[in-house]
């Protein structure tokens, strides 16, 4: 006869729960009344070593997306983004060039990509949390203004430029004036243009002015002269 186990019809006793069974079950099964102390389990954790792996491979690509980026890149800048909502950063993001990347790195990892090149002068702006602007164009005016713009926009006095590297040279904060009101191409070409068609005087101001507008202003005008060979071949 098969033995049960019973409860007492009394309010001192609880009533019987569902983990009750027959005392033949029990043993031949002496753990099935433990089944409930084990049916929770804690979730397996990823072994360390695979975390480690994720994470080394997350951190080679986003050095080598940083790499790609410096292939004809006029110019980086660094963008203090602490505080920022994913909503602004994403609007952020639709206001610049085609030209101009916007990518969120940790500082090292950033360094780690431009060491032993020319933009290791970005050092100095490596601190707190920066979002980095690759600019793919000579437009350096043009690229800039729509963060200006933005962060006049949404009140965003605390998230300033952090720094940038422009031919080999760093700019601080405070002189991202020069890199914002730097002449465009077209001003270049009025300028040059003026020049050639207008007294010898004109050609030698030209000469003088900085060496930085000068530069742009041969360089265009070899694009000019190559643009037109081009078109009569």
């Amino acid at each position: 006869m098969e033995a049960t186990l019973f409860t007492l019809p009394s309010s001192k006793f609880p009533p019987p729960s569902s983990t009750a069974v027959s005392l033949k079950s029990h043993f031949h099964n002496p753990l099935l009344l433990h089944s409930t102390a084990t049916a929770y389990r804690k979730p397996n954790r990823v072994p360390l070593t695979i975390r480690s792996a994720i994470s080394r491979t997350k951190k080679e690509e986003t050095i080598e997306t940083v790499k790609e980026q410096l292939q004809d890149c006029y110019l980086i800048a660094g963008i203090k983004y602490q505080g920022f909502t994913v909503q602004q950063f994403q609007q952020l993001r639709t206001t610049l060039p085609e030209t101009t990347k916007l990518i969120v790195a940790k500082n090292t990892l950033v360094l780690k990509a431009i060491e032993g090149t020319p933009w290791e002068a970005l050092k100095p702006c490596m601190k707190g949390m920066n979002a980095w602007m690759f600019v793919h164009s000579e437009e350096i005016p043009a690229a800039i203004k729509p963060y200006r713009t933005f962060q006049k926009e949404k009140k965003l006095e605390e998230n300033d430029f952090s720094g940038a590297v422009f031919e080999g040279k760093y700019y601080a904060p405070e002189e991202f004036k020069e890199l914002e009101t730097m002449p465009t191409r077209a001003e270049v070409y009025a300028n040059l243009l003026g020049s050639l068609k207008g007294p010898a005087t004109s050609v030698v101001g030209t000469l003088q002015a900085p060496a930085r507008n000068l530069i742009m202003t041969l360089k265009a005008y070899v694009k000019k002269l190559e643009d037109e060979s081009g078109a009569e071949q």
